[in-house]
């Protein structure tokens, strides 16, 4: 039995900015609505893919500051054409790491401010929709 070992470290650019060195944990969740396609003389229900959906979920350490967090954030929420650039481990992509491409992704809000006494400020960004595409070369 074959195994592997992976350990995160992560790339993730919002529009131009790099903002890796901030980013705590990233989820990039992708499928496919369902669409059904079941016709009379079926003897089951049967499907076909529908739109993409696609969800990314970025917990980041709070930074104030040109190209920092709050102003990368505050840049693109309410906007509905953000690109987001994700890789697993690094800039080069291959086989092994892809790249993923998120085109026209909507950032609905932040949180600009989140304090606690002696913690680290983090926030947490969800883009939805736009479509996703991966690359290995």
């Amino acid at each position: 039995m074959a195994t592997t070992t992976f350990l995160s470290n992560a790339t993730v650019a919002i529009g131009a900015v790099d903002v890796s060195d901030q980013v705590q944990s990233v989820t990039l969740t992708t499928g496919f609505d369902q669409l059904e396609t079941t016709a009379m003389g079926d003897s089951g229900r049967k499907y076909t893919k529908g739109l993409q959906s696609v969800d990314v979920t970025l917990t980041m350490f709070n930074s104030y500051g040109t190209s920092e967090i709050e102003a990368t954030l505050w840049d693109v929420v309410g906007d509905d054409s953000v690109t987001l650039v994700i890789s697993p481990s690094g800039t080069t992509e291959s086989a092994t790491n892809p790249e993923w491409t998120i085109t026209d992704a909507y950032l609905e809000s932040i949180t600009p401010i989140n304090s606690t006494v002696g913690e680290l400020s983090a926030v947490q960004a969800v883009f939805r929709g736009g479509v996703a595409t991966r690359d290995i070369t």
